[in-house]
């Protein structure tokens, strides 16, 4: 632990900025758990990849909300636990390093001497902690972003969270008769400029175009997409692109610098 302290205070000196914003920038460098599936977000623009997935995205600490089974996971109670007007009226696209702080449900660590994650007999008691969330700008190197991953490689939590993703893409011209394609593992709802575009519900695997919204014209300028994946037990990840008419990939834009 000393050694990194001495190693972010030497980066903050060279690049003259705060150790904190110098340990910001090497997330992955902190937790080679994550070096798999993810990279620190660069600072040049990309491009979705040849699939038309995007790549880069502000990533959420967990939420923890814990449950035992993803079978609650209904249209109404997505849109009570995860359309809560986090991103909506004037939403401003977080920086990384941000940090928010908010009321959660706390849950035990998970038991997993049987080898898998293992209930407790009783329902816990319900208690409300108040826990402090980093935002944090990450490249996926799969074309899937594995949630599951960025929460135990970070050590920030493992099941039963409600993750949520923002990203913002440029469109040099408009781009006509879209639609946004998502899989998710488990549930989820997706957001363009504040607006639902589309809702996953139920116990669902990770399935590219698992579903898509209606078509749309994706105006030339610049469009913030928000996504909230929830998982009680079990992995969780996303994968979002945007398809034409024919379910082809469009790739006509970039992603900017997060």
């Amino acid at each position: 632990m000393k050694r990194i302290v001495i190693l972010t205070l030497a980066v903050a000196v060279l690049m003259n900025v705060t150790p904190s914003e110098a340990r910001r920038k090497g997330l992955v460098e902190d937790y080679p758990a994550l070096a798999p599936y993810f990279c620190d977000s660069s600072d040049e623009a990309m491009a979705p990849d040849g699939q038309g997935f995007i790549r880069r995205w502000l990533l959420l600490e967990p939420i923890s909300k814990p449950n035992r089974t993803n079978t609650v996971f209904v249209d109404s109670y997505l849109r009570k636990h995860l359309d809560t007007g986090w991103n909506k009226d004037g939403f401003k696209v977080p920086e990384n390093g941000d940090k928010v702080t908010m009321e959660v449900e706390e849950q035990a660590p998970v038991d997993l001497t049987a080898g898998r994650p293992r209930n407790p007999f009783e329902e816990p008691e319900k208690k409300i902690v108040r826990k402090k969330l980093t935002w944090h700008a990450l490249d996926s190197k799969l074309f899937n972003v594995k949630l599951y991953r960025y929460a135990v490689g970070t050590e920030t939590g493992r099941y039963g969270a409600i993750f949520r993703a923002v990203t913002v893409i440029d469109v040099p011209e408009d781009l006509e008769n879209v639609r946004l394609a998502v899989g998710s593992n488990s549930a989820s709802m997706w957001w363009i400029d504040s607006e639902e575009a589309l809702i996953l519900s139920g116990d669902r695997r990770m399935v590219m175009d698992d579903g898509a919204s209606k078509r749309m014209t994706l105006k030339k300028g610049r469009h913030v997409i928000t996504g909230a994946v929830i998982n009680g037990p079990g992995m969780s990840d996303f994968c979002v692109r945007f398809i034409d008419e024919d379910g082809n990939p469009v790739i006509d834009y970039t992603i900017t610098k997060l």
